[in-house]
């Protein structure tokens, strides 16, 4: 009997196309009224945007997964989740070098201001002008918010670049050389790139605010690969306008997709939109690990990637 899923955000076609391969019931948490569907869905399936809460949970009586296809998932309440005999799942690992790779890209996009140069040509600036000076990358000092395994794989492309690499988080790792600070305002007052690299969540919502932003100054620049709530964005938005840091390269926001208008018009960022795991083949690396716990669940085997609260 083919099993009956719920869908809780939009997912790539190449997905949808195999839950349907796979003579699963989708059903669109959009669309689904009837409270008998309601109760025949036994999984919930989405991106790490999904927002599954407490209330969508109490309609889902014979819910005993979550598959999201994302790294993050601070969108689900798994407390409430574990109270349910609920497990959730996520696809670790299989997105690092892609988040890894668009974090140095914005370094690079923000410290030579790379959008800006190519709007510059463009519209043909150039015959009159030359392009401001702007600040080299190589040898710069490069400070992690988070060393996991995004944080780790963004330090080995900066050592490339012969980087100073610092790094902040629950505590220093045995294994690693870097230098190491308690707090991330220590970590921002030693670097010049500081690159969030943390998940989301209430214990880092606004963790990089009006101190840690005070101690990169003026000359420092602030990357986020992370989550938007990581950074408190008004407070970002007014460090910019006032040049209390010198600029910021985006790729996650508060309510995205919508952007701060002051946001989009300051000349000092780089904004991208949320694309760090954006390539095709991480995305069906991505997927077909969803899948890959989806048909573990059903087929009561061991989760290939089960988020650690449920570990």
């Amino acid at each position: 009997m083919a099993q009956e899923i719920l869908q809780v955000s939009p997912l790539p076609p190449f997905m949808m196309k195999a839950l349907q391969e796979a003579d699963y019931i989708v059903h669109d948490h959009t669309h689904i009224k009837d409270p008998g569907a309601l109760s025949k869905v036994t999984a919930i399936v989405g991106t790490g945007a999904a927002k599954v809460d407490k209330k969508l949970l109490m309609m889902l009586p014979n819910v005993k997964l979550i598959a999201i296809c994302g790294v993050g998932y601070d969108g689900v309440d798994v407390a409430v989740a574990k109270e349910k005999g609920i497990v959730v799942t996520h696809t670790p690992g299989v997105l690092t070098d892609d988040v890894a790779d668009l974090a140095m890209g914005l370094v690079l996009s923000i410290g030579r201001r790379l959008p800006q140069a190519d709007k510059f040509v463009r519209n043909g600036d150039w015959v009159d002008d030359l392009f401001a000076l702007t600040h080299k990358v190589s040898g710069a000092r490069l400070g992690i918010v988070g060393m996991g395994r995004i944080g780790r794989a963004i330090a080995k492309r900066a050592a490339a670049f012969d980087m100073s690499i610092a790094y902040t988080g629950r505590e220093a790792k045995a294994d690693l050389t870097y230098a190491f600070y308690k707090t991330a305002t220590e970590l921002a007052s030693a670097v010049d790139y500081l690159v969030a690299a943390v998940p989301g969540g209430d214990t880092t919502k606004n963790l990089i605010g009006a101190s840690v932003l005070q101690a990169l100054g003026h000359k420092g620049y602030l990357i986020n690969i992370a989550r938007g709530s990581v950074v408190d964005q008004p407070v970002l938005v007014q460090a910019l306008k006032d040049k209390t840091i010198a600029g910021a390269a985006l790729d996650v926001f508060w309510d995205e997709p919508i952007i701060d208008p002051e946001l989009r018009r300051l000349p000092n960022v780089v904004l991208t939109p949320h694309i760090a795991s954006a390539t095709v083949e991480t995305r069906q690396a991505m997927a077909a690990l969803a899948l890959a716990n989806l048909q573990a669940f059903y087929e009561r085997r061991a989760l290939p990637t089960p988020v650690p609260e449920c570990q």
